[in-house]
């Protein structure tokens, strides 16, 4: 029993977690209200289809965790030994296949959506994120900036890939005519902020996740932005990370977002997301160990979280507007 416990946790149950909300919020949340506004609700991507793409999303991420894990054993023994469950509790070669299983049943899966959607887009996306993870996980994690930025590239690809198949759906129903329309650009422009979010604070939370583990990565001779570097000029990189996700929301809040007779995305923006990043940089000046950016890494995730969750708000709101 504790070596099936070992082997879930490898994959990062609550990581997996947030993935499936994400993806369904992004279809039951904003999707949907959005078609009801163009009274084609009826045209959202089906349950079973929907279902499908998630979990090949999910079992493609768990296998990514997986193979994380196998490549870092060196490092973790350093930075968290209490952690390391790969050569401890399950051998090199078991986890290895786990981490084979996963992929192939995710990616079979994925190209098992995008031929029912009858899109070779979508079916590319489930066979090149599983290369991406493998080559982040054996080289990329330990170069400059290369392994941040593949990392928040992924996190922007799970609700990216909702409005993919969305799209591969429409064509499916109307051909070049669904292009003739704005209710692509709008869904897109939607689940593209939601997809930009994630991107930037993915980024900043594997900056923060670089400051706390880099002792173990200075000994196995990384290369990550806080030892090429220095600490003082990565901090200054989450800084300048935080003003720009600040900066970016304001101006989408204040002059995009619009819901009349309501200041609920205001205050939600303000106190959900403003002052806990305001606090991200307060905890960043001050923090010197490792624990400190644990702290502020899990800070971050909970940003993540309300962000994500802004779309159960835009559902009420849209929801309230279409009466």
């Amino acid at each position: 029993m504790k070596k099936i416990i070992d082997y879930v946790r490898l994959t990062r149950p609550l990581n997996l977690l947030f993935i499936v909300v994400i993806q369904f919020l992004m279809a039951r949340a904003v999707l949907f209200p959005l078609l009801k506004g163009f009274s084609i609700e009826e045209q959202l991507l089906p349950t079973p289809i929907l279902i499908l793409i998630v979990l090949a999303t999910v079992l493609t991420a768990a296998g990514g965790y997986v193979i994380n894990d196998y490549f870092d054993i060196k490092i973790d023994r350093i930075n968290r030994p209490e952690k390391v469950i790969i050569t401890t509790s399950i051998d090199k070669s078991g986890a290895m296949r786990f981490y084979q299983i996963l992929t192939f049943v995710g990616t079979a899966l994925g190209l098992l959506g995008a031929f029912l959607l009858r899109n070779t887009t979508l079916a590319l996306l489930f066979v090149i994120v599983p290369g991406l993870l493998w080559f982040y996980s054996a080289s990329y994690k330990r170069q400059f900036l290369i392994g941040n930025l593949a990392v928040a590239f992924c996190a922007a690809l799970v609700p990216l890939t909702i409005i993919f198949a969305q799209n591969a759906f429409f064509e499916l129903k109307y051909a070049s005519l669904i292009y003739e329309t704005p209710i692509l650009k709008i869904c897109y422009g939607w689940i593209g902020g939601f997809a930009l979010f994630a991107f930037l604070v993915t980024l900043l939370r594997e900056i923060i996740k670089d400051l706390q583990d880099e002792y173990g990565d200075r000994e196995m001779e990384c290369r990550t932005l806080p030892i090429k570097l220095g600490t003082k000029r990565a901090k200054a990189v989450i800084y300048t990370l935080l003003v720009v996700i600040v900066a970016l929301l304001s101006y989408f809040v204040f002059y995009k977002i619009k819901f009349e007779g309501s200041s609920l995305t205001e205050r939600y923006f303000v106190f959900g997301i403003v002052l806990p990043l305001i606090f991200v940089a307060y905890l960043t000046y001050n923090a010197k160990t490792a624990n400190d950016y644990k702290t502020i890494g899990n800070l971050t995730k909970f940003v993540m979280l309300i962000g994500t969750l802004y779309s159960l708000v835009f559902l009420f709101l849209k929801m309230a507007t279409l009466g």
